[in-house]
C-alpha cells in the first residue's frame, strides 16, 4: 500500500530513499565481491566468479548518490540563508564522520593491525576528523572518504550562490560554468583547479539541481536543455573516468563502457521519473529510516566488512561471511544513526545557528555604527 504524503507542494520522494538504498547496497557489495582485497584469500573476481561480474559496476551509486545530492542539497537552500544552510550541512555530514573515524582508526590500530595492514599516526587520524585531509595531503584512515571533500566543495559553491542572492538564472550560469570549467581545467593539466572543480562529478551535482528547478519551477525548452547538457557531460566524464584498464586494475574483472554509460542513464531517468511524475507521491514510510541508514552504512562498510569477511570466511563459507560482513555494517550504521547523529544533528545544528545569528547581528551593529549620524 503506499503512502502519500501530506504536503504535495513539498514530498518527501520515498522512492528517492529506495534509489539511496539501492545505491549503498552496490557501493558496499562492489568492495566486498569485486573492488580487490585480501581478505577472501583470493580475489574477490575468483571467489565470486559470476556475482562479481555484476557488482563491479556498484561503484555507479557514487555517481547517483552526486546526482541525488544536487537535488536535494538545492531543495534545501529554499528560503534559507547561508548560515542555515551551513548549520544543516556540517550537522548533517559531521557527527556520524566523527564517529566513523574514531571506530575505524580503532579498528585498524587497536583490533586488527596486521589483518588489514594499514598504519595510522596520531596526526593523521586528527586530520580526517576535519574532513579536510585532501587540503593538507594528508591519506584517509578509510579510502571512502573521499567523496565527501567533493560534496563539500559542492556545499561551498551553493553556500556562496546563497550569498549573493540565489536566482534562477544565477543557477543556469551556474550549471553551465561548472562544468565547462572544469572541463577546461582538465585541459591545462592544474591540478588545484581539477581539485577545486571536480570535473568527473560536478555535472552529475548540476543537474540534480536541474531537476529540481523542473520538479519547482515547471517544464521549460532551456531547463529540459541544461538537463541534456549535464547528462551528455556526464556520460562523457563517466566514460573517460571509468575505462575498462581502470576497472580491471581495479577489480580484475572485464568491464564494458557501454554497460557503465547504459546503468548511468538507468540512474538519471530514475531520478527523473520519480520526482516529475506521480511516483513522488509514492513509497511506504520505512524507505524513509532505511535511507537515513545509508551514510553512516557508506561510511563504516568498508575495512569492517573487508575484517569480518577475513576473521568469518574460513568458517563461514564465502556467502555466510559476506552475509556477516553485511549484517555488522548495517548494525554500526543504526548504531550511528540511532545514539550518535540523532542527538547530536539537531544539538549540533541549533548552536551553530545560534552562532551565526550572532555574527550577523553583530555585522549589523557594525555597518550601523559606520552610518553617519543625519
Amino acid at each position: 500500500m503506499h503512502r502519500t504524503v501530506v504536503d504535495p507542494a513539498r514530498p518527501r520522494f520515498l522512492l528517492l530513499d529506495l534509489l539511496r538504498v539501492i545505491g549503498a547496497i552496490g557501493v558496499v557489495l562492489y568492495h566486498y565481491t569485486a573492488r580487490r582485497h585480501s581478505q577472501w584469500g583470493a580475489p574477490p573476481s575468483e571467489t565470486f566468479p559470476f556475482l562479481s561480474d555484476v557488482t563491479a559496476y556498484g561503484f555507479l551509486g557514487i555517481q547517483l548518490f552526486f546526482l541525488l545530492s544536487g537535488f536535494v542539497i538545492f531543495f534545501s537552500t529554499e528560503g534559507r540563508t547561508v548560515g542555515q544552510f551551513v548549520s544543516a550541512r556540517v550537522s548533517r555530514l559531521y557527527p556520524a564522520y566523527w564517529a566513523a573515524v574514531i571506530l575505524a582508526s580503532l579498528l585498524l590500530v587497536v583490533i586488527a593491525p596486521p589483518q588489514l595492514g594499514r598504519e595510522l599516526s596520531l596526526a593523521q587520524i586528527l586530520t580526517n576528523l576535519t574532513m579536510l585531509q585532501p587540503v593538507f595531503g594528508v591519506p584517509h584512515v578509510d579510502g571512502v572518504y573521499w567523496t565527501l571533500m567533493i560534496e563539500l566543495l559542492f556545499y561551498t559553491m551553493i553556500a556562496l550562490l546563497i550569498s549573493v542572492r540565489l536566482t534562477e538564472a544565477k543557477v543556469t550560469w551556474f550549471v553551465v560554468g561548472w562544468p565547462l570549467l572544469g572541463a577546461l581545467a582538465q585541459t591545462t593539466g592544474n591540478e588545484l583547479l581539477v581539485f577545486l572543480l571536480s570535473p568527473a562529478y560536478s555535472s552529475l551535482f548540476a543537474a540534480g539541481m536541474v531537476i529540481y528547478l523542473l520538479h519547482s519551477r515547471g517544464h521549460s525548452l532551456l531547463r529540459w536543455l541544461l538537463l541534456a547538457f549535464n547528462f551528455i557531460v556526464s556520460i562523457q566524464q563517466f566514460v573517460s573516468t571509468a575505462t575498462p584498464a581502470r576497472q580491471y586494475r581495479l577489480t580484475g574483472n572485464d568491464y564494458s563502457e557501454v554497460i557503465g554509460a547504459l546503468v548511468l542513464t538507468g540512474i538519471f531517468i530514475a531520478v527523473v521519473l520519480i520526482v516529475l511524475t506521480p511516483a513522488k507521491h509514492w513509497g511506504w514510510a520505512w524507505l524513509s529510516t532505511a535511507g537515513a541508514l545509508t551514510y553512516p552504512l557508506y561510511l563504516v562498510h568498508e575495512y569492517w566488512g573487508w575484517w569480518i569477511i577475513g576473521i568469518s570466511h574460513e568458517a563461514l563459507g564465502k556467502w555466510g561471511a559476506l552475509a556477516a560482513a553485511f549484517a555488522v555494517s548495517v548494525g554500526l550504521a543504526l548504531i550511528l544513526e540511532r545514539w550518535v547523529e540523532r542527538p547530536l544533528r539537531p544539538w549540533m545544528r541549533a548552536g551553530l545557528q545560534r552562532s551565526f545569528d550572532l555574527v550577523s547581528a553583530g555585522s549589523r551593529g557594525e555597518r550601523a555604527a559606520t552610518v553617519p549620524n543625519r
